[in-house]
């Protein structure tokens, strides 16, 4: 019923009130005319097609945040995988402080968007660097091709590191989780040359004594000689030995 026939109701069962009931009227109409309609006030429930909408955008952007990051690292254990996360400029930069002096083969290892590559090989180092990431492989070869950098300096590979030989590589960059580090560790003594230096960008190997650092707090790199690693780890056995 509408509003005005709501009015004309009250209006005639009122006849002729005086302007105190006329009060009474339009404030008992008003009442009726909310009861009325009050299905067209939206209710605090939430609407089930709405609320599905929303579930399924979401389960959408994490589907795709999901490749973007994890992309091709169901073969891996999970203990292993390393999420994305690039490195700082800062923290480049500590890196390149503690390769300086240095030359030959660099493997950086989850190498991301190649930032870490670009730096080495513009300072001579010719790098290989290593990602399981397909968006992060073609992104870093399409800028090696923008910035006109051969492939004898920067190289960008598909390809798991942890089932890869990496003895004949002289220095090894490293920006992977805290979980993984020392596991990594193990891997790099089994087969980097004696000479080789390895860095650890943020976490450190836990069970290696670094030579040297660069930087504080989250940019933090620190440098490990393969050589020097490998003598104070022979120490306490022969000591015990002895």
């Amino acid at each position: 019923m509408c509003a005005d026939g709501l009015l004309r109701r009250r209006a005639e069962g009122a006849g002729q009130a005086g302007s105190s009931g006329k009060c009474f009227v339009m404030e008992d109409s008003i009442e009726l005319i909310l009861q009325d309609h009050v299905g067209i006030f939206p209710s605090s429930k939430p609407h089930p097609v709405l609320s599905a909408c929303t579930g399924a955008l979401l389960t959408g952007l994490y589907g795709v945040w999901s490749m973007f990051v994890f992309p091709g690292s169901r073969r891996i254990p999970w203990r292993l995988k390393v999420p994305y996360l690039p490195s700082s400029k800062v923290q480049t930069q500590n890196v390149m402080k503690l390769l300086e002096g240095r030359r030959g083969r660099l493997a950086d290892l989850g190498s991301g968007d190649g930032r870490l590559v670009f730096a080495a090989s513009s300072a001579g180092f010719r790098g290989t660097g290593f990602e399981i990431n397909s968006i992060l492989v073609a992104y870093a070869r399409s800028k090696a091709r923008w910035k006109g950098i051969p492939s004898s300096q920067a190289t960008f590979v598909k390809k798991d590191f942890w089932t890869t030989d990496l003895s004949s590589y002289d220095n090894v960059t490293a920006f992977l989780a805290p979980g993984v580090m020392d596991v990594l560790g193990e891997k790099l003594l089994k087969e980097l040359p004696e000479d080789a230096l390895v860095i650890a960008c943020r976490f450190p190997i836990t069970s290696w004594s670094p030579q040297s650092s660069a930087g504080s707090g989250l940019d933090r790199a620190f440098a490990y000689d393969i050589s020097s690693v490998r003598s104070r780890l022979r120490t306490p056995s022969s000591t015990a030995a002895e």
